[in-house]
């Protein structure tokens, strides 16, 4: 079986395999990769127990088909790219040989203050190079790498630290966003206080700002670095060892530490980096995401580097120090492939289309969607303006859950509609589930989002918590894994993420996805970005409500005229049903860092509810949460 899907004929074959004998399909995937010792068993599961191991007592380490395996062919290759915050600041190349060695002599002193196979590890680093090597190092001793988004809070770092146990924190003295400068290490002080299982600091220098290290506790990394030998043997580990945890918000509650292995990951991830994105030797893949994200763990650093690319590491945001930063990085690297975010491209799509034209963006082949549903107009304007109309779109749904994308185009491969994540990936069986828990069979349907066979990347657990990964992910569907979202499957069976189950609203009898009415009110000239949710209404059940963020020159003189022509749009493009009862004009919308927005703070808003809105550490701005409950608009 062919490792790389280059036809539609080759989708089919794979995909039917996947099916039939998924054991079977996933060995032969396998063994691509180098294996210390082979398995014993492909797969044994239990979906209602929510139990899975996959290459049962198969040994191996990622870091060495992630980086050694690599070094006879690719030593000289260009592993990372790293583009520095400020464009002054020279780019960084570090070969395959000089990224071995970096995470070599970093594996050793890890090992020299104590860090044993087995232990957490909390990294809190800025995106520079050396929160990929913190990550590879972490791997290559057997530490289970706990990587913490460097924008977070104290409390939030700290949550996290005490919920995995961590023994010690890798950060830096500061780091750099746009025109600021973070002080992470003050952060990271302050996170301490309640944090009595840390044991030491291991401290980068990035912004030079004076710091306090306090002696015997606060580690200089460059100091140790220096005495480090460049050779480390690669722990061996077993398929089902905890690789990382990655923390992902709860709806209510603490955050969830999503488990994930180091086999199955490592093959899933590898397979999936290599198809979604037709990766060829000489391609330059951007994934615009921090490595405290799944989307950064999965693509920009291990998948990327298990197929031995180029992957660029961005340390900046795409505003500074103007709007076409992203386009002069592609420009200037002759990026071959971007993977961003909808958000991004709809807060840029906003700019002046000058900061694109005035850049050379011909090297790129294909460019990628991730985080949530991309809306039809931030679809096109990215095709036309971006790609040039020769670029497909890999619009790709996947969660940190899963480890790795599950429904995506294959870059021409699949014929891409947009706002449409097309179809599953070889080894992902979904399902629709209606309001009776029953399958729903055919295409022209809409359900609840399931999965009904286990992949390889799959989350294990919640770290020691499993009652509640059950409980979230198992309970509602017995036997499926429920994703939370809904889904539409269209006539061709393509599907199209509608949102989060919770974001379909039952209006007058009707269930109405809340994704399709924003695309509506997305359209209308006057408006950026939208958002909706369902509040309780004495006639119709529930109704709508719209926080609506305007363009910065949208005419707000007459706000009752704007709602009745947002209304009109909804109406034509939805129909009556759809139209809301409530409108707001915000600043801005509650986001997560990866870009999603926090919906059940908006429900409670609509409600009228302001008592306790849950935890909001992982939000952009927990400052639009007060603006919205005050009413201002920008």
């Amino acid at each position: 079986m062919d490792f790389t899907i280059s036809t539609q004929e080759a989708y089919l074959s794979n995909y039917r395999a996947s099916v039939e004998q998924p054991e079977q399909f996933w060995e032969e995937i396998a063994h691509h990769y180098s294996w210390m010792k082979p398995w014993e068993n492909v797969l044994d599961f239990d979906m209602k127990d929510a139990r899975f191991t996959w290459f049962q007592h198969g040994k191996l380490n990622i870091t060495v088909n992630a980086i050694d395996r690599h070094l006879e062919a690719r030593g000289k290759k260009t592993a990372l790219l790293f583009e520095p915050n400020d464009p002054n600041e020279e780019a960084q190349h570090i070969t395959y040989n000089e990224l071995s060695e970096r995470v070599n002599k970093l594996s050793n002193v890890l090992k020299g203050i104590g860090i044993q196979k087995g232990d957490r590890v909390c990294i809190y680093l800025p995106m520079i190079p050396e929160l990929a090597v913190s990550v590879l190092a972490c791997a290559r001793i057997g530490a289970i790498h706990s990587v913490v988004f460097a924008g977070f809070s104290s409390s939030a770092v700290a949550a996290r630290i005490q919920d995995s146990a961590c023994k010690i924190v890798i950060t830096s003295d500061g780091g750099y966003r746009g025109n600021k400068s973070i002080e992470l290490k003050k952060i990271v002080d302050e996170a301490l206080v309640n944090c009595p299982s840390v044991q030491n600091t291991l401290i980068f220098k990035r912004t030079g700002d004076p710091i306090e290290m306090k002696d015997g506790f606060d580690l200089d990394a460059s100091t140790l670095l220096k005495e480090a030998k460049d050779i480390c043997t690669p722990e061996i580990m077993d398929s089902e060892d905890p690789l990382f945890i990655l923390y992902t918000s709860g709806s209510t509650g603490k955050p969830k530490g999503m488990v994930h292995t180091t086999g199955g990951y490592m093959v899933y991830t590898g397979y999936t980096f290599k198809n979604v994105f037709q990766y060829q030797e000489e391609d330059i893949f951007w994934c615009t995401a921090d490595i405290g994200w799944i989307t950064g763990h999965s693509y920009l650093l291990y998948g990327a580097l298990l197929n031995g690319a180029t992957t660029v590491m961005f340390e900046g945001i795409p505003s500074y120090p103007d709007f076409g930063r992203f386009w002069k990085v592609i420009d200037k690297h002759k990026i071959t492939h971007l993977y961003t975010a909808p958000t991004a491209i709809r807060s840029l799509a906003k700019e002046s289309i000058d900061w694109v034209n005035s850049h050379d963006l011909s090297s790129l082949k294909i460019l990628g969607s991730v985080g949530e549903p991309i809306n039809e107009e931030a679809w096109h304007w990215y095709d036309t303006h971006i790609g040039k109309g020769k670029c497909p779109i890999v619009d790709t749904w996947w969660q940190t859950e899963t480890g790795g994308i599950l429904i995506s185009p294959i870059p021409n491969v699949t014929v891409t509609k947009p706002t449409y994540a097309t179809l599953p990936l070889p080894g992902v069986q979904p399902v629709l589930m209606n309001e009776q828990s029953q399958p729903i069979e055919g295409n022209g349907v809409t359900g609840n989002l399931c999965l009904q066979f286990p992949w390889p990347s799959i989350a294990r657990t919640i770290w020691e918590d499993h009652q509640r990964y059950k409980d979230t992910y198992f309970s509602t569907y017995p036997g499926y894994y429920f994703t939370g979202d809904g889904a539409l499957r269209d006539e061709t069976g393509y599907y199209r993420i509608t949102g989060r189950v919770d974001d379909i609203v039952i209006v007058s009898g009707h269930n109405l996805g809340t994704a399709p009415i924003e695309d509506a009110i997305n359209e209308h000239p006057a408006v950026a970005e939208s958002a909706l949710v369902g509040f309780p209404h004495d006639i119709k059940g529930n109704a709508l409500y719209g926080f609506i963020i305007l363009k910065d020159n949208a005419i707000q003189e007459n706000e009752d005229q704007l709602r009745k022509e947002i209304n009109q749009h909804i109406s034509e493009h939805i129909g009556p049903i759809a139209k809301l009862d409530k409108m707001q004009f915000v600043s801005g919308l509650p986001k997560t860092r990866s870009g999603k927005i926090m919906r059940r703070i908006l429900r409670k808003i609509a409600e009228g509810d302001f008592s306790n809105f849950g935890d909001i550490s992982t939000l952009l701005n927990p400052d639009v949460v007060e603006d919205i409950v005050s009413g201002k608009c920008s």
